[in-house]
């Protein structure tokens, strides 16, 4: 997703509905991440359960929260997705930063990326992957999807970088 658009969604994401972001730093969403800091509306956690527990806690008391991470944090955090997320279908909305999509990724994103899509179908966590042109109608659907009491995710795949 190019540079502006991701700032774009976070934008809309935040004129919205949304209150919060936390999470933990990814390049891939660099930019996302970057507009939530400044407008103050960002937290920085050092893992991404963390993240999970704060975004949950200030939703449960009201204030609609994303909580954002690369899909090596997503996938860390499987049992903390299934076992208090999904299991008290508490509406989080995912931002999840895709490495391991494009075959020059670090090597270190290999095996993560190639089966990312597979996890979210494993455990069922509806996503969506945002792109420049459907990014609008795709956070939509996942603010629509939270308001009916649903967790979700948008994934925003790695772009090359020339």
């Amino acid at each position: 997703m190019k540079n502006e658009n991701q700032k774009l969604l976070c934008d809309f994401l935040l004129e919205n509905g949304i209150e919060n972001l936390v999470g933990v730093p990814d390049s891939t969403l660099k930019h996302f991440i970057a507009q939530g800091l400044k407008k103050k509306k960002t937290i920085i956690a050092t893992r991404e359960e963390e993240a999970i527990g704060i975004g949950t806690g200030m939703i449960l008391s009201n204030s609609q929260t994303i909580v954002y991470m690369q899909n090596a944090g997503f996938a860390n955090s499987i049992s903390t997705i299934t076992s208090l997320v999904q299991l008290y279908r508490i509406p989080v909305l995912f931002v999840i930063g895709w490495r391991g999509y494009l075959k020059n990724d670090a090597p270190e994103h290999e095996l993560v990326g190639k089966i990312q899509p597979k996890l979210l179908k494993l455990i069922n966590l509806e996503s969506r992957i945002v792109t420049d042109s459907n990014w609008e109608n795709n956070a939509k659907w996942a603010l629509k999807k939270i308001q009916n009491q649903i967790p979700c995710a948008l994934i925003i795949r790695r772009i090359k970088i020339e």
